[in-house]
Formats: C-alpha cells, sequence, structure tokens
C-alpha cells in the first residue's frame, strides 16, 4: 500500500529520532567511560597524596562537620607545648571536656624528661589533637629564619618525623601565616616565599583570629571578660577568615601562674556556658582538609 505524505512524515520522525537516542546513548556511554576514567585517574591521585594543580580541588575522606546557624565555632589552639603550663592547660580541658590543638615544637619534647612526658600525655589524651610548630622554632630569630625557604622545610621535616604526627596542619613560629585551599594570607611578606614552599611540600598552614597575648611577665594579658567581649566583636563584625570560626590562639609558657590559669579557666567556663559556641580541632576547621598544590 502506499503511504501518504503524512505517514512518510511520522516514519521519518521516528527513524530521525531514533537515530538521535541511538546517537545519544553512544555519546553518554562515552562520556561516562571518560568521566569513570578520570575518577579513577583522581582517586589514586588522592590515595597516593599526590597535589593537584591549583585550579583543582581534591577532598579529604572526611567531611566537613554540618554547622548550627545558631551556633559560631571557636577553635582553641596552644603554641610551644610542652612546657611550662601544658600539665595546668589539660587540667583545664579535661574539667570541660573541651577539644583543642596543640602546636607542638619538636626540640621541647627532648629538652627534659618532663617535657617528654607531657608530650606523651598530649599525645594519649583523646581531647586533644596535636601539630607541627617547627622543630626549633626558628631559634626565636624569625626575620634570619624566613630568609631561607628550604632550612623551613628541612626545620618543619624534621619535628614531622621526630613526634610523627598524624596530619599535616602546621603553624609558623613568630607568623600569623595561612595556607589552606581557600585561604592565603601571610602577615609579614618577607615570609610569603618560605610559607608558598612549605605549602607545596604538603604543609597546610593554620594561623588565628585572635590571641591572648602576655605581658611583660609572661602572664596573660587582661581578663577573661575582656576576651569574650574581643570574640563578640570578632564575631558581630565577621572579621574572623571564615564566617563564624573563630581561631584562638594563646600559648602554653603563659600558664604558669596561678592568675592566667584562672583567668584561662573563666574564658572557657563563660563561653560553654553562654550555649551560643561550639569547641572544635583544627581538623575540623571548614575545608581544612581539602588539598591543593
Amino acid at each position: 500500500m502506499k503511504k501518504t505524505f503524512a505517514e512518510k512524515s511520522s516514519l521519518l520522525v521516528f527513524l530521525g529520532t531514533a537515530a538521535l537516542i541511538s546517537t545519544a546513548v553512544f555519546f553518554l556511554k562515552s562520556c561516562n567511560k571518560k568521566t569513570e576514567k578520570e575518577q579513577e585517574q583522581l582517586s589514586t591521585e588522592h590515595n597516593s597524596e599526590k597535589i593537584v594543580p591549583r585550579s583543582a580541588k581534591v577532598m579529604s575522606s572526611k567531611p566537613d562537620i554540618p554547622d548550627d546557624p545558631n551556633k559560631r565555632y571557636i577553635y582553641l589552639t596552644f603554641d610551644d607545648g610542652p612546657n611550662r603550663g601544658t600539665k595546668n592547660l589539660l587540667k583545664i580541658t579535661n574539667k570541660y571536656q573541651i577539644p583543642i590543638t596543640a602546636f607542638v615544637v619538636g626540640k621541647h619534647a627532648y629538652d627534659s624528661k618532663t617535657q617528654a612526658k607531657e608530650l606523651k600525655e598530649l599525645e594519649n589524651d583523646k581531647l586533644v589533637e596535636i601539630a607541627n610548630h617547627s622543630y626549633s622554632h626558628a631559634a626565636n630569630r624569625y626575620s634570619e629564619f624566613y630568609k631561607n625557604p628550604e632550612n623551613v622545610i628541612h626545620d618543619f621535616d624534621r619535628a614531622r618525623d621526630s613526634i610523627k604526627f598524624k596530619n599535616k596542619y602546621a603553624r609558623t613560629p613568630g607568623r600569623n601565616i595561612w595556607r589552606t585551599a581557600d585561604i592565603t594570607a601571610t602577615d609579614i611578606k618577607t615570609s610569603k616565599i618560605a610559607a608558598d614552599e612549605l605549602q607545596r611540600s604538603g604543609y597546610t598552614l593554620v594561623g588565628w583570629d585572635l590571641e591572648w597575648k602576655p605581658d611583660n611577665t609572661m602572664k596573660l594579658k587582661g581578663t577573661h571578660k575582656e576576651m569574650a567581649k574581643r570574640i563578640d566583636s570578632i564575631f558581630f563584625n565577621d572579621l574572623e577568615k571564615t564566617s563564624r570560626h573563630l581561631v584562638f590562639l594563646t600559648h602554653d609558657q603563659y600558664l604558669h601562674d596561678d592568675d592566667s590559669v584562672r583567668e584561662l579557666d573563666l574564658f572557657i567556663s563563660g563561653l560553654q556556658n553562654s550555649n551560643r559556641f561550639e569547641f572544635r580541632k583544627i581538623s575540623d576547621y571548614p575545608k581544612i582538609n581539602d588539598i591543593l598544590k
């Protein structure tokens, strides 16, 4: 039977549609194969701890913890341990059962038997995360230290090898420097090259948003109420590096006297009782586990 023009058109449309579908299926299969290869390659690069180009980003196997929009997050970090005051620090953190991150100095772990013992206490405390604060602390000659990036890397590697850190987080001595997947900040520009080289060597550099500094007797300067007001001001004005997440810094050695210990105790107690804040370790900081070259 001879087909009408309408029937021919319908047939052509059907055949054309079938051809398009066939082409689309073939194309999708090809794309899927390519995607699977790319994912396999990406997975291999991540598992072998290779650093990918800056334009790409690899997520760690540890996802970010979801935020409560009604909370503000504080990361309590303590530098230069094990040192005078480390034992007092552990008493406070265990009293309130709050997590902290201790950026320890490699050399301090071997300066005395007491410090070696305190390092073990830090390592064995589930509330404490320890991270790299160099081996020598730049011998407190910071300008000279950062002039030689190769020596800086060697110093951090030496601390890593001697203490066997379980993470890649590091803090530069005497400098407030950030090198994470999405934060790059250098307080003193002459340290920039050394910081960049540390990042290329696999370190994630963590600075801070607020520091509780000492007075001329090496005690904590100011009161817990003043520090709490500064935290409120930073959050209110959105001055933290990551909105609603504040990295706080002070040092173990400032906690050697009763007044400083009491002020830190009252500071932490006040924050905890307000129910507006939550304490976290640096490993829970947003995107801290992303890897960039």
